[in-house]
Parts: C-alpha cells; structure tokens; sequence
C-alpha cells in the first residue's frame, strides 16, 4: 500500500475510542449486560480497548467474545474456494444481551452483516449495535454503525490501513492507494 495521509496517530485513536466508550455508556445508560465482540482480527483489540475503558470509567467488567466471519461471507467465491475459520468464541450466553460488534473499518457493510449473522447464530440478543474505528462510506448494504471513532470519505481505489499493537507493533489509522 502506497501510504497518502496518517489519519489518526496512537494518541488520536485512543481518544476516539475513549470517546466511543463514553458514547456506549450514554446510549445504554450504563454497562449492565453488554457483551463486546470483536471481528477478527483487528476488532478484537479494538473491542478489548473499549472493555479496558468501562473498567476504568464504570468499573465494569465487560465480556469481551469474537468472530471470524469468515463463514459467513456472501462473497467466498470471490476471496477463497475454500474458507477456514477460526470460528467463534462468546464469553457468556447472549440471549437477552446487548451484543455489541467491534470491528476496524466498515467500508460496503459486507463483514458488518456476516458478523450480525455469526452473532445470531449464536443465540438471540435483546439488541445489536456497531461500533467502528472509521467509516469509509461506500455502503453496498444499509447498514449504519451506532459509534464512529472517525468518517474519513474516501475513493473505492484507496484503503484505509488501522494498525494496532497487539497484530501490528503500533497503533494508527492510515490513507492510501492499493
């Protein structure tokens, strides 16, 4: 990737998600049955970073479950003929729970609606919110996340790049062309 423009530093990425915390705390007035559930890869620590935060804002301890959505794609044929997964993990039942699902970047809403699908393969929540570092419009499903840490308006030709430490070393949100 030919990088264009940093777009968040470390520091402006923990403030978004910082921001992000205090939002889910507002919108459910509290964090009394929420389940965050990260999307594999980069939704998993971006998920563990906002559980940290309503440990430290509400004194909660939030469960934290994931998905690979891998299997759940409505495009497989197009990435691989055969998909592996590394399936699921949901820390508690989440029947009756706010699931909320974390991921990196939504872009044509693909992987949100995969991630929705694992979910309720898993049981029935009382709700189910989005919470996303960065939008990148370009919608291709109607799908529309609760908590955005940035909109950044990009072309179908660029990529957005978010780097966190525990996959990448660092943590950042880049710019740039394919």
């Amino acid at each position: 990737m030919d990088i264009k423009a940093q777009i968040m530093d470390e520091s402006a990425m923990m403030r978004s998600l910082a921001r992000i915390t205090h939002e889910i705390i507002e919108k459910n007035r509290g964090c009394e049955n929420i389940v965050l559930v990260g999307v594999k890869r980069r939704g998993v620590p971006l998920a563990q970073i906002l559980a940290a935060n309503l440990k430290k804002f509400e004194g909660a301890d939030v469960p934290v479950g994931y998905v690979d959505i891998s299997l759940y794609r409505d495009d497989l044929t197009e990435i691989t003929e055969l998909p592996r997964s590394s399936g699921c993990f949901f820390p508690v039942d989440v029947k009756g729970k706010t699931v909320i699902i974390v991921d990196d970047v939504i872009y044509t809403g693909r992987t949100a609606r995969a991630a929705l699908e694992a979910v309720f393969a898993n049981g029935r929540p009382r709700c189910v919110q989005l919470a996303v570092l960065v939008d990148r419009g370009h919608r291709e499903l109607p799908l529309r996340p609760d908590y955005v840490g940035k909109n950044v308006p990009t072309s179908k030709e660029e990529v957005i790049k978010v780097e966190v430490e525990s996959v990448d070393g660092r943590n950042g949100v880049s710019l740039g062309n394919t």
